[in-house]
């Protein structure tokens, strides 16, 4: 069955006007390639490079219910606040986070890591200390690698132990793409430790 288009825009912003969404995304145009971006009322839950919008619904699905409509107007001051980030306007994220998919461990990084400042850089190591977790480095890894919500949390200012880039689940190219838009000093690039 086809809807016309007036048809629906009509069901999303009724869905939407009556909060009848748990989370509503839209795809959103980056210098980066096309960003999953995805809101609840509590803030943006997601943001996604290279995603399959099917798999992506189904993941806000188990995190945060199962009303998940694409919905454009719902994801506007996500869109607003990367476009002026991507376009050199704005150093610091406004905007408010949903993280109650994440365990505490995670959520403890990930403040952490909201507090590391517009183009410098931290550690992984770094970051387990300041989480209470000193030796956790590896840990820290895998939370950046998980971060539902790169570039608003900027895990790309995390780095190794030596100031070398390492892993970034969107690539080491869009990694450092990040942190030259940013002005952050940079090491060569083709160390794996932590």
């Amino acid at each position: 069955m086809t809807v016309s288009p007036d048809l629906d825009r009509r069901f999303r912003a009724a869905a939407e006007a009556a909060e009848l969404i748990d989370a509503a995304y839209d795809l959103v145009d980056s210098p980066l390639g096309p960003l999953f971006v995805a809101a609840t009322t509590r803030g943006v839950c997601r943001i996604a490079y290279d995603a399959e919008p099917e798999q992506e619904e189904e993941r806000l699905a188990r995190g945060f219910g199962l009303r998940v409509l694409r919905a454009p107007r719902a994801v506007d001051s996500v869109r607003r606040e990367l476009a002026d980030y991507f376009e050199g306007r704005r150093r610091r994220f406004d905007l408010a986070v949903d993280l109650r998919a994440g365990g505490e461990f995670g959520r403890a990084v990930l403040a952490e890591l909201a507090r590391v400042p517009f183009g410098e850089t931290t550690t992984y190591g770094t970051l387990a200390a300041r989480a209470g977790r000193p030796r956790a480095a590896r840990a820290v890894g895998t939370v950046m690698n998980r971060n539902p919500i790169p570039i608003v949390l900027p895990c790309h200012r995390v780095v190794g132990s030596t100031g070398k880039l390492v892993g970034y689940a969107g690539g080491l190219a869009r990694k450092e793409l990040l942190l030259e838009l940013e002005g952050a000093r940079l090491a060569t690039h083709s160390s794996t430790s932590r």
